[in-house]
């Protein structure tokens, strides 16, 4: 997995490319967050479009995100979610936890609301 970051008005995008396994990437994926955090970035938007496989690992990274991000009292949305990784997020019931948008744009308006 590879990721990219790019500040938009007031949030910053993580794009993901890849496949996304959890293990290492997890440590790295916190460690962005949290440094994140520390810059007083709290909107954060996980940009899912380049992710070419998602395993139960790579989910738990993501609720492991949310929850580092609620605690520091931000936000993390899902944008451009692929039809494999939203069926997946409906199996596991996930889809009521994330809040996920059709777009970075509107994920990044969502935040203005």
């Amino acid at each position: 997995m590879r990721t990219k970051l790019v500040e938009k008005y007031n949030a910053v995008v993580v794009e993901l490319k890849g496949n996304v396994m959890g293990g290492e990437d997890t440590k790295d994926f916190t460690e962005t967050l949290h440094k994140l955090i520390d810059e007083g970035k709290k909107n954060v938007i996980v940009d899912l479009s380049s992710v070419k496989f998602m395993n139960s690992s790579g989910l738990g990274m993501l609720i492991s995100g949310l929850t580092t991000m609620k605690k520091a009292d931000g936000h993390l949305k899902l944008a451009n979610v692929t039809d494999k990784i939203e069926s997946l997020l409906i199996i596991t019931k996930l889809i009521t936890i994330f809040e996920s948008y059709e777009s970075v744009d509107e994920a990044v308006k969502s935040l203005a609301d």
